[in-house]
């Protein structure tokens, strides 16, 4: 049975972010998978990494808790839109709190070589987006995926890393909205 952690990054609870998160589970759920959830806006914790890697910040029960259900997780699902071309704000806050080293990452002594602490995981980035992902991906160069997937998820030793984006939301009709959340709640029952 796959465990799967949903990690939905939208701080607004009233955002599509959470209609896409609930349809990816309900098809998890569907093929019998194990589902957990972690939805940032509704963990208590500090942001701002204070102090950079100089000095290690306590987590707060929250993160911890957060901690435990990425270790207990085979596959990472991570909802998010996609602002100023990057991750919001609260999200980057989260990953800078609690991706840290000797978690998920470990740079070797004397070396420029670094061990991948959450080897054997697998990923998938489900964002949203204004503009066609063809254009986020040639125009802009896909700034945050490239952030997520391949400086913190793969260097962590996450992979594979799948991505899909969904767009465009904001003149997205009901029917445009319908079609996409059942998109989403096939790649739940595909385990994707």
């Amino acid at each position: 049975m796959k465990k799967i952690v949903i990690i939905n990054g939208h701080p607004n609870k009233d955002s599509f972010n959470f209609g896409i998160a609930e349809a990816y589970k309900e098809g998890a759920l569907n093929v019998g998978a194990e589902v957990k959830e972690i939805t940032i806006a509704e963990l208590n914790f500090d942001p701002i990494l204070h102090f950079g890697y100089q000095k290690r910040m306590e987590l707060e029960p929250d993160l911890l808790k957060a901690w435990e259900m990425i270790q207990w997780a085979d596959h990472l699902v991570w909802i998010h839109p996609v602002w100023w071309g990057g991750l919001p704000a609260l999200m980057k806050g989260f990953l800078d709190r609690l991706f840290l080293p000797g978690f998920v990452y470990q740079y070797r002594e004397d070396s420029v070589w670094w061990d991948k602490l959450l080897k054997g995981k697998t990923a998938h980035i489900i964002t949203t987006l204004d503009q066609p992902g063809w254009y986020y991906w040639l125009f802009y160069g896909k700034p945050s995926v490239n952030q997520l997937k391949k400086s913190t998820l793969e260097f962590c030793g996450v992979k594979p890393v799948k991505v899909t984006y969904i767009g465009i939301v904001r003149n997205s009709t009901e029917g445009q909205r319908a079609q996409w959340l059942q998109k989403v709640k096939e790649l739940g029952r595909r385990l994707k």
